[in-house]
């Protein structure tokens, strides 16, 4: 173990493994191990959680029994008491959550940035971020997860009010200036208010086209659908007009049968009438 401080690693005693650097660090620490702690009050409150990293004064300072967690930055993981296998950087943490990361705070920091990403092909699952910053995948399809489940039918058709557009960001957003293609959020929102998104002032801020492209795939199945009972109506229709044919061929071919029935009759009748007889007058 090693400590530097006053009252550093100060109820140590049956923890090995443990580095204290300030006052009061790691201070109720008796029986965790492997544990890590550099600012006034860092892991103050530790009893025997163990494999924590805490820099920065009061720094996972409320956790007592708690492990694997790193916190770094002025109190960071404050919030955290037994929670497990945290890294809050910059951040305060939440209580009662386990397993998770939280970079920076929120209101303080107001924009993110991350080299290696732009340019970086990858084959995977896309990202979003939600309203409280929390990081994932895009919207989940698994029945378990959805109730109220209907068929679209009609809804879709809202669609074929949209306007796509053409247009430019402003130079604020982007810097390049290539023409976009889109829609407008506030003409759709117009048409549909739940086809669109809100910032948390309640303003309009983007347009769900995850869910427009559902629509439009209901649009396309819809066509389809009546493209095929056209297909089969058209295929009804043609063996009707065939077997039309059939029977009119059928019918041609008995008149013609019938025709030359006649004309065998009428020569054997001409054939079996007496010659005309000449009657002489002088």
């Amino acid at each position: 173990m090693t400590a530097e401080g006053n009252n550093a690693l100060f109820s140590s005693a049956g923890g090995v493994w443990n580095t204290a650097l300030g006052a009061e660090t790691l201070y109720n620490t008796t029986t965790g191990n492997s544990n890590t702690a550099a600012g006034v009050r860092a892991l103050f409150s530790n009893i025997n959680g163990s494999n924590n990293v805490a820099y920065g004064i009061y720094a996972l300072y409320s956790t007592t029994s708690a492990s694997n967690n790193i916190a770094i930055g002025d109190f960071a993981g404050l919030n955290l008491t037994t929670e497990s296998n945290c890294i809050d950087i910059g951040s305060r943490g939440e209580a009662g959550e386990s397993s998770s990361i939280r970079i920076g705070t929120e209101g303080t920091q107001l924009s993110a940035y991350m080299a290696g990403i732009f340019g970086v092909l990858v084959s995977g699952n896309a990202v979003c971020v939600d309203d409280e910053g929390t990081l994932g995948e895009c919207t989940p399809s698994s029945e378990r997860f959805k109730h109220d489940i209907g068929s679209m039918d009609k809804a879709s058709e809202v669609i074929f009010a949209l306007r796509p557009v053409t247009f430019h960001y402003n130079s604020q957003f982007h810097s390049h200036n290539g023409v976009e293609f889109g829609l407008v959020a506030e003409e759709v929102a117009k048409i549909d208010p739940g086809l669109v998104k809100y910032n948390r002032k309640g303003e309009i801020y983007g347009v769900r086209y995850d869910a427009i492209n559902a629509m439009l795939l209901n649009e396309f199945l819809k066509e389809h659908r009546a493209v095929e009972e056209l297909k089969t109506t058209v295929a009804k229709q043609e063996a009707i007009i065939a077997q039309q044919e059939k029977t009119m061929q059928a019918f041609i071919a008995n008149l013609n049968e019938q025709k030359a029935q006649i004309q065998k009759v009428s020569a054997q009748v001409a054939l079996t009438q007496p010659a005309p007889q000449v009657v002489n007058t002088h």
